[in-house]
């Protein structure tokens, strides 16, 4: 059985399972990091898929610019957890925000193609989730992304030279293979994928 645990930072509490901070806080905090993410794809409105709402954090930073955010997350305790956490209150308030409880990789084939502006993809690690970093599930972004549409992956350590290279580069090559155009962006620890 997981153990989860909310950790205190200067701003929102950060989640931790199993021992793994799933916010980044190396050089930032978990609302400015959710904030950073929805300011580097430009979002002004539309409608928007985050995946893996964890605390909501993201759904609710994009839903103050955007007509509608939807988000999936799978892990019904991390949703018990946001329940009681007062920073996250605005992810069940909201009219906004469409909550899914499902697994990503098989909610995300029920869209149809060109059915979102944004996309806001932060998942677990590979170790995690790997499927939700593969090239089915790639292949479905892109075509679920409207056309000149904008994507967010976080990607832990993007441009490192040490331990995480390889997964890196196979994710940011996956996402080229599939037809995006890819910019790494060090300091929100992802990457910025266009479709053409």
């Amino acid at each position: 059985m997981a153990v989860y645990k909310l950790i205190p930072t200067e701003d929102y509490p950060a989640l931790m399972i199993d021992g793994i901070l799933m916010h980044c806080m190396k050089w930032t905090s978990p609302k400015k990091d959710a904030e950073n993410k929805v300011k580097i794809l430009g979002i002004k409105k539309g409608r928007i898929l985050d995946i893996c709402t964890g605390l909501g954090y993201t759904a609710i930073a994009a839903s103050h610019c955007a007509n509608e955010v939807v988000t999936i997350e799978k892990d019904e305790n991390v949703i018990e957890i946001a329940r009681n956490n007062k920073f996250s209150h605005e992810l069940f308030a909201n009219k906004n925000i469409n909550s899914i409880i499902g697994d990503a990789y098989y909610e995300i084939e029920k869209f149809g193609d060109k059915s979102f502006d944004y996309i806001l993809h932060d998942p677990p690690t590979v170790s995690m989730a790997g499927e939700l970093y593969g090239k089915v599930f790639y292949e479905n972004l892109y075509r679920i992304l409207k056309p000149h549409g904008k994507l967010f992956h976080y990607v832990s350590n993007p441009g490192s030279k040490y331990r995480n290279r390889k997964v890196e580069k196979g994710i940011v090559n996956r996402l080229r293979g599939v037809g995006f155009e890819v910019k790494i962006y060090e300091e929100v620890s992802g990457v910025v994928c266009v479709k053409a």
